[in-house]
C-alpha cells in the first residue's frame, strides 16, 4: 500500500526515503484489466493510501472508474496532485474498507472488475500523523487510523492504560510474536501505577526497562513487534482483513480479480487460507500458486518491499 518516507520493515529496518508503492506494476498487472473493455471497468481501491495505485491505475486505462477507500481522510488531498492531468472517474470515500459493500451501494455499482488491498501503512500515517504509530517520533500513543479520532474510539493508551496484564501480554505474543511479551506486559502494568502512559517515547521506555540489554541490539528494534501488535488491537486489522476479503469477494464479477499486498505473516495466512477456501469451494482459482515477492532491484530500491507479499485471486 503505500507511500512511505520513514517507516519499518518487519525485520525493523528503518527507512529513511521518498515514498514508493510496492509492487505496483504487479499489482496492477494481476488484474488483468487489459483484457477487459476499458470504458465499462470499475476498480476499487480499499486502502487508498497515497494513491499509487489509482494513479497508475489511471495512467494505464484512461476513462476508467475507480472507487477508493481510506480510513483517514487526510490522505485524499494529500495524494491529489498525483492525478492532475489524468483522464479517469475517481472518487472517494472515507470508511474502513470493510465496508466496501455500503460504498458500492452509495455508487450504484453491483460488481466490480478488481480489488486492490495494499495492507501496509502510509508515510503520512507513519511520519506526518501525530497519532504515535512510529516509535522514532514521541507522540500521543493513538495508534488509531482514524484521522480524527472521537472519544469512542479504542486507542493505544485505551490498551496499556486499563487493559489486564494477560490480555496484553496475550495481544503483544500473538498479534506481534514478541517472545518478551509477558514481562512487557508486566512491565507496563507496573509503570502504569506510577503515571499514565501516553506518549510513544514512554512506552519506548517501558518496552527497554523489561528486555535483555542483548534483545536491545538486535536487528530487529526491540519495540518493532510490541508497537506492531498494539496497533493490530487497536484497529482490528485482523479482523477487519477477514471481512473486507469477504465482502470484496462478493462484489467481484465472474473474471474478476482480487490483488492482496501483505507485509508480516499473521495478514498473509488470512489471505492464503481464504483463497485456499474459496478455491477448494470452486468459486476462484488462484492467479500465483506461491506469493509474488519484490524483484531484487526494487528490494535495493525500497527496503520495504523485502516484507511484501502479494497473492491475485480469479473468481469464477
Amino acid at each position: 500500500m503505500k507511500e512511505e518516507k520513514e517507516g519499518k520493515t518487519e525485520t525493523g529496518e528503518v527507512i529513511s526515503s521518498v515514498h514508493k508503492t510496492v509492487l505496483l506494476n504487479e499489482t496492477i498487472d494481476g488484474l488483468n484489466l487489459s483484457a477487459k473493455s476499458r470504458a465499462e471497468m470499475t476498480v476499487l481501491d480499499g486502502t487508498f493510501g497515497g494513491g499509487g495505485h489509482s494513479a497508475e491505475i489511471c495512467r494505464k486505462f484512461p476513462g476508467i472508474k475507480i472507487i477508493a477507500i481510506d480510513q483517514d481522510k487526510s490522505a485524499f488531498k494529500k495524494a491529489e496532485n498525483k492525478f492532475k492531468g489524468l483522464n479517469c472517474k475517481l472518487s472517494l470515500h472515507n470508511v474502513n474498507f470493510k465496508d466496501l459493500a455500503e460504498v458500492l451501494k452509495e455508487e450504484g455499482v453491483e460488481k466490480v472488475d478488481g480489488i486492490i488491498l495494499d495492507l501496509g501503512l502510509s508515510s503520512d500515517q507513519l511520519e506526518n500523523s501525530g497519532r504515535g504509530f512510529s516509535f522514532m517520533k514521541d507522540e500521543p500513543l493513538l495508534m488509531t487510523m482514524k484521522a480524527s479520532p472521537t472519544p469512542e474510539d479504542l486507542t493505544a493508551i485505551d490498551v496499556v492504560n486499563t487493559w489486564e496484564e494477560k490480555n496484553l501480554a496475550d495481544v503483544i505474543y500473538g498479534y506481534g510474536e514478541e517472545k518478551y511479551a509477558r514481562r512487557i506486559a508486566r512491565e507496563i502494568v507496573a509503570a502504569r501505577k506510577n503515571k499514565k502512559i501516553e506518549t510513544t517515547f514512554d512506552l519506548v521506555e517501558i518496552i527497554k526497562k523489561a528486555v535483555p540489554v542483548g534483545y536491545q541490539r538486535g536487528r530487529l528494534h526491540f519495540v518493532t513487534r510490541t508497537f506492531q501488535a498494539i496497533r493490530i488491537a487497536v484497529n482490528n486489522e485482523l479482523g477487519v482483513l477477514q471481512e473486507g476479503l469477504v465482502n470484496g469477494f462478493e462484489v467481484l464479477k465472474e473474471g474478476g480479480r482480487m490483488s492482496v499486498i501483505s507485509f508480516h505473516s499473521l495478514e498473509d495466512r488470512i489471505v492464503k487460507n481464504f483463497y485456499k477456501q474459496k478455491v477448494k469451494e470452486s468459486k476462484a482459482v488462484l492467479v500465483n500458486k506461491k506469493p509474488i515477492l519484490a524483484s531484487d532491484e526494487e528490494q535495493k530500491d525500497n527496503p520495504r518491499s523485502r516484507s511484501a507479499k502479494l497473492r491475485v485471486l480469479e473468481k469464477i
